[in-house]
């Protein structure tokens, strides 16, 4: 079970002293990401730092130092994440990822490194396939000010580059999985400037594609 596989790594790092790997690998649609999830949630709770949540202020670090850990997924699976034939939810990048622990097991930091995003799907997509999550995300029409704010509409098909594919997913609810990404972007602690700017370069993208 992942969670076993995920808890001896925890014991022999605290007992051998010494880092430990986890490699999660397997063909399109075997449940990396979501084994990614419940190994960075299992040594999110175990190793709980117990810092209380502080109080939020923009352009700040929200919650908890886990919370931010478990936020950081949210928000890549919205830019890096996409449907292909074999997965509603496919990565469509790799990514090497570190937690570090303090000397008495608890939390003390992560890094995220990614490599190899598939770019095309930005602008090509197959017919049984569909663009990056969050495209959908913006036009769902949850947040009606991004709407204004991007100068979109919220039909998929006035964009070509997001519209060659399927635009919407049975097993995906756009609309929430916008909430999930806006609020991940603030535990992680982007300004109110930099939030506006990630959503503006992505209303750009959509509206290269008129060019």
């Amino acid at each position: 079970h992942i969670f076993s596989i995920s808890d001896n790594a925890y014991q022999f790092m605290l007992t051998d002293r010494d880092n430990q790997s986890i490699l999660i690998t397997g063909e399109s649609g075997a449940g990396k990401t979501v084994n990614t999830k419940r190994v960075i949630q299992y040594f999110a709770t175990i190793a709980v730092t117990g810092d209380k949540k502080k109080e939020q202020q923009p352009g700040k670090m929200q919650g908890t130092l886990e919370d931010q850990i478990i936020q950081a997924n949210p928000l890549l699976e919205a830019f890096g994440n996409a449907k292909t034939v074999r997965n509603d939810n496919s990565s469509r990048f790799g990514k090497f990822i570190r937690i570090h622990f303090g000397a008495t097991g608890k939390l003390a930091s992560a890094d995220i490194e990614t490599y190899l995003l598939e770019k095309s799907r930005v602008t090509f997509q197959l017919s049984s396939e569909r663009s990056y999550h969050i495209f959908y995300q913006i036009m769902s029409n949850k947040k009606p000010e991004l709407i204004d704010l991007l100068l979109i509409s919220t039909n998929p098909f006035d964009f070509p580059f997001v519209s060659q594919g399927e635009v919407t997913v049975a097993s995906i609810d756009d609309s929430e999985e916008l909430l999930a990404t806006d609020n991940a972007i603030d535990i992680l602690g982007f300004s109110p400037e930099e939030k506006v700017g990630i959503y503006k370069l992505t209303g750009a993208v959509m509206h290269y594609g008129n060019m």
